[in-house]
């Protein structure tokens, strides 16, 4: 039998004006579904302030949080989407991701979106893997 758990850390902002979603889901202790993430604070649940790289720093560790309390970590991701307010940002975006996730990169999708919730600048959704990962190493 398949077994969803619902994934809940105070450690990273909860649904934007309690919408009706979970900051992740892990099934069968195995694999874990993240949902969008913001760059808001812990404290406030509103966005920080000081423009695209503050939210993007924010939303990468709102998303470590998250991976945290599913038993995964940046090396476990498997796919990550960004969405970006503005393609502009794509170069500060890559500068950032690249302090969270060093190796063994995971696919990846970056899009510009229309409009993200609450006028926020990005938002990251990602799939990883949950618990223990045997090695491997990236030869291309």
């Amino acid at each position: 039998m398949t077994t969803k758990k619902v994934i809940c850390t105070p450690f990273a902002p909860g649904p934007v004006n309690n919408a009706p979603y979970s900051q992740a889901i892990l099934i069968d202790s195995k694999t874990l579904y993240v949902s969008g993430t913001l760059g808001l604070s812990v404290k406030t649940g509103k966005l920080v302030d000081g423009g695209f790289d503050n939210e993007m720093q924010q939303a990468m560790k709102n998303l470590e949080a998250i991976l945290r309390a599913g038993n995964s970590s940046f090396d476990k991701l498997i796919k990550v989407n960004i969405f970006l307010e503005d393609m502009n940002n794509f170069f500060q975006m890559n500068e950032i991701y690249r302090t969270y996730v060093k190796k063994n990169f995971p696919a990846r999708c970056v899009v510009q979106a229309a409009r993200l919730p609450i006028n926020a600048k990005v938002e990251i959704e990602a799939i990883a893997i949950s618990g223990d990962l045997a090695p491997s190493e990236c030869t291309c």
